[in-house]
């Protein structure tokens, strides 16, 4: 298997877990304040994280890819709160595609930046899939007042911090995927109980909301550690946009669990999405 293959399949691996994570975490946060929801799910994603160490044995890398980490935590943190207070105020077909596109587009420019153009094909698919991921997330059977009380700013934030997140990570050293993880989710425990502390709203949600938050961090966890593998073996662009595809699995999820319905464009964009992996493959 090629390095290119490995990294597509990690990142496709990577938006299936971070869409059932991100539908999870955003279902917690209608009944439990989305502080205590992300605090819960990145404490459960660390102790997962050192589970996976002890067992892969990876050694500790050098300060900077710490520091990059941290910096990632940091990012993904402030991405991933604004994006469950969207999920929780507003439709999900209104905020997801709003963040995703954002979160995909950002990187790709830093890729060719840095990494220059990739072949013709895989710039048609790389397009061919952030187009994709807009029709995906959205969903009809919205009302006029829901789209004119829809306000941009959280998904806007929420697409900033992921983006943020795919840039920082992907500049750890080359075979360094785990413990960087780590540092990120240390500093997002630190911030966030800072924040908890001074506003003193610290309550343990009832014991029934347990599963759903614990899937939340599980699944979150899981998207970070296969995207930080596609990263390190791959193109950041090609990583970033597949990876972005998570708005498939999440209203996907909304579609079969809360009924909320799918609409022509929405398959049509799947079929885009299909399109766009296979000219990223060639």
């Amino acid at each position: 298997m090629t390095s290119e293959l490995a990294s597509m399949l990690y990142a496709l691996a990577s938006g299936l877990t971070w869409g059932t994570g991100d539908f999870s975490g955003g279902l917690a946060s209608r009944h439990t304040p989305v502080l205590i929801v992300v605090t819960l799910s990145q404490s459960i994603g660390i102790l997962c994280l050192l589970g996976v160490i002890a067992l892969s044995s990876e050694p500790l890398p050098p300060w900077r890819d710490l520091l990059f980490g941290s910096g990632a935590g940091l990012a993904g943190v402030i991405g991933l709160t604004a994006f469950y207070q969207g999920l929780a105020r507003h439709p999900m077909g209104l905020v997801a595609p709003v963040a995703a596109a954002i979160s995909a587009m950002l990187p790709v420019l830093v890729s060719f930046a840095l990494e220059g153009l990739p072949a013709a094909p895989q710039m048609l698919g790389l397009a061919l899939a952030i187009v994709a991921i807009w029709i995906i997330s959205q969903s009809g059977g919205m009302t006029a007042i829901q789209r004119r009380q829809f306000q941009f700013k959280l998904p806007v934030i929420a697409g900033l911090g992921f983006a943020s997140f795919f840039i920082l990570i992907d500049q750890v050293s080359q075979g360094t995927v785990f413990w960087p993880l780590v540092a990120a989710r240390c500093t997002t425990l630190a911030l966030l109980a800072s924040i908890i502390l001074g506003k003193r709203q610290w309550q343990l949600p009832p014991r029934r909301r347990f599963p759903v938050i614990i899937m939340a961090g599980v699944f979150d966890t899981a998207g970070n550690a296969l995207f930080a593998l596609a990263a390190n073996v791959g193109r950041l662009d090609m990583a970033a946009v597949l990876a972005s595809l998570y708005p498939a699995t999440t209203v996907l999820l909304a579609w079969f669990i809360l009924k909320e319905r799918l609409n022509g464009k929405q398959w049509i964009g799947v079929m885009a999405a299909l399109v766009a992996v296979l000219l990223m493959a060639l």
